[in-house]
C-alpha cells in the first residue's frame, strides 16, 4: 500500500484539533486521483456541498468551484502543486456560493512519485462573508496554480488511477496520447491497456500489474514496455511506475505514472546491436583482435588468438608484456619502439609487420594495425588493434616471385623459339591489318613466291592475288577481322610468273590479323591427277557395268522387243488378211511387252538415281490397301499375306507410282525366298530417330515412317545382305534376274530423302524396311486415274506447243491433242521452240521433252519462255533426265512431269488437268 507523505511538522500549527475553535465545524475530506477525479467523499463533504458520495465518485472535483475559479482548474491540478493551504469560493449543489479554507496533501508512492492527493476543507462563509477582495485574491492564486500545472505538464509524464474492485481505469491526456486514443474514448484494463501493449510485452506487463496488486507484496509497479497506438499504430517504449493502496488486506487502488522513453530505448538497442555486431565480427574474423587498457595494463583477445595462433585464452596472461614477449626477437625492439612512439606522440593509428610466435613454436608473418584512444586531455588510455596473418600471403608472394622469374625465363626462351620459327619455318607467316596491308612477312616468302619480305611489307594482299580469287579473299579477310578463319585457299602471284596455291589459317588479335599459309600447289596438282584417275576408273566401271548389262538386261530387252515386233508384224498381217477378230490379242501382247520394258527402264533409272520422281503427299496405308489384292494374286495361294498398319501413320511425300513398284518388287523377292510357301507381313509404323539412331542409318535426325516387308524364307548370310543393294548382284540363276530390283528400291528410297535397310538371319527370314521422311501436311487425293474418255473438249482457239526431237513422240502427242480439239504446233529442238514462244502467237500449254538437242534442254526453254509468258503451263515428258534439271524433284506451280513411256490416256488426262487449272 503506498504511503502518504505527511507534511513536515510545524510546532506553531500542530495543535490538538479540539483546541481549535473551528474544530466543531463540519470538515470535508476529498481524495482525488492524478486526473483530479473524486475517489473519496466523506459525510462532511456531503453536508458542506450537498452532493452525496455516489453522485461525486469518479466525477471531476472542478464542479464544486465557483465560476470565478473554474478556468483555473484548481482542484484538478491540486495534486501536482505539493502540500499547501488556501481559502477560496466554492459552490453547493443548490447553486449557493460558500467560502472554504483547506489544505492539500499529496499522495506519493514508495519511489516518491505523486499518485493522488487529499484535500481537507472547512466552511468559512460565516466568518469571512462574501468579501470580493478575497475572491480576487483567490483568482490570482488560481492563475499561479495553473502556471504550476503547465510546468508539470511540460515534463511529459502521464498519470493513471486504477480501482481493482470496480475495474474503473482513469487516464490523463498524456497517457491517452501515448496509447493512441482520444480524450473522450472510454478506457478499461482489458480492452484498452492490454490491447495497446505490444504482443511480446503483454504477458510480462500484465504479470507486473498483478504482482503490484498482490497485498502480500511490496505493491510497487516499475516496468518498461512497448505500446502500439490503438488508433495511430505508432510503437513507443514507456516507463511505468506505480503504487497500490491496500485496505483490510485487499488492494483498493493502484495509481502511478508513465513517461515516453522511446528515444532512450532506441539508443540502448542501437548500442546493444552495435555491441552484438562487434562481438560477432570479432568471433567471425580470422584476425586476432586485441584491446590493451594502458591504464591497467590489461589486454583482451578475441577467439582468433586460439583458432589462428593456437593459444588457449584461459591461459594467456592478459598483459602487454606477454604480447611483446611473443614477438620475434629480431622484430621486438622495432615493435616496442613503435608502441612507445605511439604513446608519446599524437598519432591515432599505425601499422607494422613482424613475426609472431604461435603456440606450436612456429612463427607467423603478421600485419598489425593499431589505433590509439586518448582521453580528454590527450592522455593515452588504450590501444586497439588486429593482427592479420600474412603467412600464406608471404609464402604465395615468394612462390609468385619464383614463378615470375621462371616465367620471364620461359618467355625469353619462347621468344627466341618464336624468332627461330619465324626465320626457319617452311610455311609463310604474315601479319596484316584489316585493310589487307602487309605489316610483317616471314623469310619463307622468298622460297615460296620469290619475293623478298621487304618487297611485300607495306603492300596490299590484293596486289598478289589471282583475279578469280579476289572476291572470296575479300570475304575471308573481313571474316578474319572478327573471328578465327577456317582453312581458306587462294592463289598468289609468283615473282617469276604464274601463281601458287596457298592454304591459310588466320586469327585476329587487336587490330591485326596473324595468318599462316602453306604452299599446296603440289597437293592441288596431285588432287587433280587423282580426280582424273577416279573419273577414268568410274568410266571403266561403267563400261564393266555395261558389259554385265549386255549379259542380262540385253537378253530381257531382246525378248521384249521380239514380243513387240512380232505382235506388230502379226497385227499387220491379220489386218491385211481381214482377220480383225484376232487383232486385240496381238495389241495386248505388244502393250504388255512395252510395259515390261518400261518397268525395266525405270529400274535402271532408279539404280542410277536419275529417274524423274513426281513426289506428292500420300497416305501409305491407303496405298498398301489398294495394292493388297494385286499382291495376293502375284505371290500365289501357297503364301499367306498379312498387313499390320499403324492407324496413326503420318503422311509421306513420295512418288506413289514408284512406291507401289518398290512394294511389289519386295513382295516378289519375298515370294521367291519361300519356294515351299510361308508368310509375308507388310507393316507400317511411325519412327523417330535421335542423332545416334539416325547416324546408324545414314539419315538426318527426325520423324520418319517405315514400310517393312518381312518373309519367313531362307534368309541371307551377312555377306549376301551386305551386297544385296549393289547393282547387278543377284543370287538367282542366269536369265531369271538382272540384279537391279533391290538396287532400284535403294536408289528410289535415297532419292526420296530416306533409306533402305535389310535385317536377315539364315533360316529365319528377312525384313526389308523403307524409311521415308514425314510430310507435315495433309495428303493429296489418292485414287484411280481419271477416265480419259471423260476429258472435256478444248475451248475455241486453245493452242499447245509440242517440242520433242523424236518425230514419233511428236506425232502421238499431236494426235491426242487434235482428238481433244486443240490446235498443235510442233518444234524439233529447244531453240526452235523458244523462237515460237517469243512470238505473239497464242500458246496455252507447252509439252516438251527434257532432253533436247541444240544446247538448250526443255527446262531451260520453259524458264526462258516464262520470262515473257509467266502464266504458261508446262508438261515435261521424259524418259531419262538429271533430277536437277527439274529442281530436285520439285516443280514450280503450273509445271508437271510425265515419264516415258506413257499410255495415251495418261497423256490426255495430264493435258486436260493442266489446261483446266
Amino acid at each position: 500500500m503506498p504511503e502518504l507523505s505527511p507534511p513536515p511538522s510545524d510546532p506553531q500549527t500542530d495543535r490538538p484539533e479540539q483546541a481549535r475553535p473551528e474544530a466543531l465545524a463540519p470538515c470535508a475530506v476529498l481524495t482525488l486521483d492524478l486526473d483530479g477525479r473524486v475517489t473519496g467523499w466523506n459525510a462532511g463533504a456531503e453536508q458542506i456541498f450537498g452532493w452525496s458520495e455516489e453522485e461525486m465518485r469518479g466525477k471531476p472535483a472542478d464542479i464544486v468551484l465557483a465560476p470565478m475559479d473554474e478556468a483555473a482548474g484548481i482542484l484538478r491540478r491540486a495534486p501536482e502543486w505539493g502540500r499547501g493551504a488556501d481559502e477560496r469560493w466554492y459552490r453547493r449543489k443548490d447553486g449557493a456560493r460558500i467560502l472554504a479554507a483547506g489544505e492539500t496533501l499529496p499522495l506519493a508512492g514508495a519511489d516518491g512519485a505523486p499518485v493522488g492527493s487529499v484535500r481537507i476543507l472547512r466552511d468559512r462563509t460565516v466568518q469571512r462573508g462574501s468579501d470580493e477582495r478575497s475572491a480576487r485574491a483567490e483568482q490570482a492564486l488560481a492563475v499561479s496554480e495553473e502556471r504550476q500545472r503547465l510546468a508539470v505538464e511540460a515534463t511529459g509524464i502521464g498519470i493513471f488511477d486504477f480501482i481493482p474492485g470496480t475495474g474503473a481505469l482513469n487516464w490523463d491526456g498524456r497517457v491517452r496520447e501515448l496509447f493512441g486514443i482520444g480524450p473522450d474514448d472510454p478506457v478499461s484494463y482489458e480492452a484498452t491497456f492490454l490491447r495497446g501493449l505490444h504482443p511480446d510485452d503483454r504477458e510480462r506487463a500484465d504479470a507486473a500489474v498483478l504482482s503490484a496488486l498482490d497485498p502480500t507484496g511490496p505493491g510497487v509497479f516499475d516496468i518498461e514496455y512497448r505500446v502500439r497506438g490503438i488508433r495511430d499504430g505508432q510503437e513507443r517504449w514507456l516507463a511505468a511506475r506505480g503504487q497500490s493502496m491496500v485496505e483490510d488486506g485487499v488492494a483498493v487502488r493502484f495509481v502511478g505514472s508513465v513517461r515516453d522513453v522511446t528515444a532512450r530505448k532506441e539508443a540502448e538497442l542501437a548500442v546493444r546491436a552495435t555491441e552484438e555486431r562487434y562481438r560477432l565480427v570479432t568471433r567471425a574474423t580470422n584476425d586476432a583482435i586485441w584491446d590493451w587498457d594502458l591504464v591497467r595494463n590489461h589486454v583482451l583477445w578475441n577467439e582468433s588468438l586460439h583458432s589462428a595462433y593456437g593459444y588457449d585464452l584461459a591461459q594467456v596472461e592478459p598483459t602487454g608484456e606477454w604480447w611483446i614477449a611473443h614477438v620475434h626477437a629480431e622484430d621486438r625492439a622495432r615493435v616496442e619502439g613503435d608502441i612507445r612512439s605511439a604513446i608519446a606522440g599524437t598519432d591515432t593509428e599505425w601499422q607494422h609487420e613482424y613475426r609472431f610466435l604461435r603456440a606450436d613454436g612456429s612463427y607467423a608473418d603478421v600485419l598489425d594495425r593499431g589505433y590509439m584512444v586518448r582521453g580528454e586531455h590527450g592522455e593515452p588510455l588504450r590501444m586497439i588493434g588486429a593482427m592479420l596473418d600474412l603467412t600464406e600471403r608471404k609464402r604465395d608472394e615468394r612462390r609468385l616471385s619464383a614463378m615470375n622469374a621462371l616465367l620471364e625465363q620461359r618467355v625469353e626462351e619462347r621468344t627466341r623459339e618464336r624468332d627461330r620459327t619465324w626465320s626457319v619455318s617452311q610455311d609463310l607467316m604474315v601479319v596484316i591489318d584489316a585493310k589487307g596491308t602487309f605489316r610483317a612477312v616471314s623469310p619463307a616468302v622468298t622460297k615460296i613466291l620469290g619475293f623478298a619480305p621487304e618487297e611485300m611489307i607495306g603492300g596490299s594482299v590484293f596486289d598478289f592475288i589471282h583475279p578469280d580469287d579476289l572476291p572470296p579473299t575479300r570475304a575471308a579477310l573481313e571474316e578474319a577481322t572478327e573471328r578465327d578463319l577456317p582453312v581458306f585457299e587462294n592463289r598468289y602471284r609468283h615473282r617469276a610468273g604464274g601463281h601458287r596455291w596457298m592454304s591459310w589459317v588466320a586469327a585476329p588479335e587487336g587490330d591485326l590479323i596473324y595468318a599462316t599459309g602453306r604452299h599446296v600447289t603440289a597437293e592441288k596438282e596431285q588432287a587433280e591427277a587423282l580426280r582424273a584417275a577416279e573419273e577414268a576408273l568410274r568410266q571403266s566401271q561403267k563400261m564393266e557395268a555395261v558389259g554385265q548389262l549386255t549379259g542380262g538386261i540385253a537378253h530381257d530387252f531382246n525378248n521384249l522387243l521380239t514380243g513387240i515386233s512380232g505382235s506388230l508384224e502379226l497385227l499387220q498381217s491379220r489386218i491385211g488378211q481381214g482377220r480383225l477378230a484376232e487383232i486385240d490379242r496381238y495389241v495386248d501382247a505388244a502393250q504388255g511387252a512395252a510395259r515390261r520394258a518400261a518397268a525395266l527402264t525405270h529400274r535402271l533409272l532408279a539404280f542410277s538415281r536419275r529417274q524423274t520422281l513426281d513426289p506428292k503427299p500420300a497416305d501409305v496405308n491407303r496405298l498398301v490397301a489398294g495394292m493388297e489384292e494385286l499382291i495376293r494374286r502375284t505371290i500365289g495361294p501357297a503364301i499367306t499375306l498379312e498387313v499390320a498398319a499403324d492407324d496413326a501413320l503420318w503422311t509421306a511425300r513420295v512418288d506413289t507410282g514408284q512406291l507401289e513398284n518398290a512394294l511389289l518388287n519386295l513382295c516378289i523377292n519375298a515370294r521367291d525366298a519361300m519356294p515351299d510357301g510361308g508368310r509375308i507381313t507388310i507393316e507400317t509404323a511411325n519412327v523417330w530417330f535421335d542423332p545416334r539412331g539416325a547416324g546408324e542409318r545414314d539419315l538426318e535426325p527426325g520423324p520418319y515412317l517405315s514400310l517393312s516387308v518381312t518373309d519367313t524364307g531362307t534368309g541371307m548370310t551377312p555377306e549376301i545382305a551386305a551386297k544385296a543393294f549393289e547393282p547387278f548382284f543377284t543370287t538367282k540363276p542366269m536369265g531369271q534376274g538382272t540384279g537391279l530390283g533391290l538396287s532400284m528400291i535403294y536408289g528410289f528410297a535415297r532419292q526420296s530423302g530416306g533409306q533402305a535397310r535389310i535385317y536377315s538371319e539364315v533360316g529365319e527370314g528377312t525384313t526389308l524396311s523403307l524409311y521415308l521422311p514425314r510430310h507435315h501436311g495433309p495428303e493429296e487425293a489418292y485414287g484411280p486415274a481419271p477416265d480419259p474418255s471423260a476429258a472435256p473438249r478444248a475451248e475455241r482457239g486453245q493452242t499447245v506447243l509440242v517440242v520433242d526431237d523424236e518425230p514419233t513422240v511428236r506425232m502421238l502427242v499431236t494426235e491426242v491433242l487434235e482428238d481433244l480439239g486443240y490446235t498443235a504446233i510442233e518444234a524439233a529442238d529447244g531453240a526452235a521452240g523458244l523462237n515460237l514462244l517469243r512470238t505473239d502467237a497464242r500458246i496455252d500449254l507447252l509439252v516438251t521433252d527434257v532432253g533436247l538437242p541444240g544446247g538448250m534442254n526443255g527446262r531451260q526453254m520453259a524458264d526462258a519462255a516464262r520470262v515473257t509468258r509467266p502464266e504458261l503451263k508446262v508438261l515435261f515428258i521424259t524418259g531419262y533426265a538429271e533430277t536437277a534439271v527439274v529442281g530436285n524433284g520439285h516443280l514450280e506451280p503450273g509445271m508437271e512431269v510425265l515419264t516415258k513411256p506413257f499410255v495415251v490416256e495418261a497423256l490426255a488426262a495430264r493435258i486436260r488437268d493442266l489446261l483446266a487449272g
